[in-house]
């Protein structure tokens, strides 16, 4: 049985690294939100005893989120979605969201890690954002190789994502400058 043709909004790391062939690729973007480094990773970039952080979407009235929106192909859109739940498990769930793209609207499905999901780890100044993020590795690689790859797909599409680009400089301060001194 064939489902309904489905988008996928991409505002992380699939945009660099989707995990599936689309049928159609655009450049979309999310009113009303902000990319935030406040989802804990503790299966991907990061281990239960030392999440890594990566984005999530948060309500940020004023600001968009632009990210790439992916078209699946109907014949293995199910098995994606599948695919998806599993790889974004660890407090995100499938949200509807309506994108803005060249030529008008359309309705999308992305994941999102709400405040309430048991991995959030929420706003930090940046020094520390960054500072956990030097720190952390996971199966999926180093934190560090997910903020840059991360921050280099979103210069590729053309977007400002303040967020990304302070704790990108924030990180870059950091080894300038050395690890804090863990012992005081």
């Amino acid at each position: 049985m064939q489902i309904e043709v489905t988008w996928i909004f991409a505002y992380g790391s699939l945009i660099y690294r989707p995990g599936f062939a689309a049928a159609e690729v655009v450049v979309a973007e999310l009113e009303g939100h902000g990319r935030r480094f406040w989802q804990g990773s503790p299966d991907h970039r990061g281990t239960p005893q030392a999440p890594g952080r990566v984005v999530t979407l948060v309500p940020a009235p004023g600001e968009s989120v632009r990210g790439l929106a992916y078209r699946l192909p109907a014949d293995s859109a199910r098995q994606i979605l599948v695919e998806l739940d599993e790889r974004e498990r660890a407090g995100f769930e499938r949200t509807e969201v309506e994108l803005v793209v060249e030529g008008g609207r359309l309705a999308a499905t992305t994941y999102v890690a709400a405040s309430g999901n048991p991995h959030f780890l929420g706003p930090a100044p940046l020094e520390i954002v960054a500072g956990e993020i030097a720190q952390r590795h996971g199966p999926s690689g180093s934190n560090v190789d997910y903020l840059r790859r991360l921050a280099h797909a979103l210069r590729a599409i053309g977007t400002d994502s303040d967020h990304v680009f302070e704790v990108e400089r924030e990180l870059e301060a950091l080894a300038v400058q050395g690890p804090p001194d863990s012992t005081t």
